[in-house]
């Protein structure tokens, strides 16, 4: 039996609401030289320049709906999808919205967050903000922050790629960071995402939202990617965040252009499936459904 250290345990001040106005101001400013994610482009958003997310000043949104399909005990949530990413992973299951910054409806805060009220009073125990990947629309996610109810559980689903900047202006707005580690070395991350040096920066990040939030890390399966990718990544969690609690995910299907990829031609295996799942047990992992 696997025994996890008891659960840290993270929740907003009374005052989130006010800090969140401030840090939206903050972030907004930011967009003049916009560094929020690990790309460091730079570009004047609020003038109209695009990097390499596309996103521009004003986020927009996919998807505002409760949802069920996520981890167990933090359904239901009402889920916020915003567009774009900085991330271009070829296997991407909203990748027609997560591609294109300027994908749905423009993103109306105040009319998010009555919606979101509402689906709290109706019964969801959570609110989420995904994208995409929420990073890049850093401004509008704290204006939404700063409407909601001080002691809603609010929860930041992210690719983990954003930079020391982006941790400040977050550090206290979330009370779960909810953080995908795709790949567990950098030459699979730029062939099948276009990103670099991304191992070192998703470790640097899950390392401090391990310290100012509760941390939930996914990892998505991956035909082919099995010793490759979750060997690494499961090891690294095992020696650096003992008894985080992770979701591992077996669910994989050849979305948006994996088939431009030989090895998703296929579905993961019985074998892998296995095997990643005693890896897993072997290193103490706390998995959770």
């Amino acid at each position: 039996m696997i025994c996890a250290p008891p659960e840290k345990i993270f929740r907003a001040t009374r005052n989130r609401p006010a800090l969140a106005r401030e840090r939206a101001r903050l972030a907004r400013a930011a967009l003049a030289d916009c560094r929020l994610c690990a790309h460091d482009c730079g570009v004047n958003r609020l003038a109209g320049e695009t990097g390499l997310c596309h996103a521009g000043a004003e986020a927009r949104f996919f998807s505002a709906q409760v949802e069920v399909s996520d981890e167990l005990e933090l359904m239901p949530t009402f889920s916020v999808a915003l567009s774009g990413c900085d991330l271009r992973c070829d296997f991407c299951i909203t990748g027609k919205e997560s591609w294109n910054a300027r994908a749905g409806l423009g993103f109306d805060s105040f009319q998010m967050a009555e919606r979101a009220k509402l689906a709290l009073q109706n019964g969801a125990r959570t609110i989420m903000v995904l994208g995409g990947e929420p990073t890049i629309h850093l401004p509008s996610a704290l204006e939404f922050v700063s409407l909601l109810p001080a002691s809603a559980k609010l929860i930041w689903k992210t690719n983990a790629h954003g930079r020391t900047q982006a941790r400040e202006l977050l550090d206290g707005m979330f009370d779960v960071w909810l953080a995908d580690f795709k790949f567990g070395n950098d030459a699979c991350a730029q062939r099948l995402a276009k990103v670099s040096d991304y191992v070192r920066v998703v470790q640097e990040n899950l390392l401090w939202a391990d310290t100012h939030s509760e941390l939930i890390v996914r990892h998505l399966l991956m035909p082919g990617h099995v010793e490759c990718c979750w060997r690494p990544v499961a090891a690294w969690l095992a020696a650096n965040l003992p008894g985080v609690k992770v979701n591992l995910r077996a669910g994989f299907w050849p979305a948006w252009h994996a088939r431009r990829h030989g090895e998703f031609k296929n579905s993961l295996s019985v074998s892998e499936n296995q095997f990643a799942f005693g890896l897993a047990t072997e290193l103490g992992l706390n998995l959770i459904p």
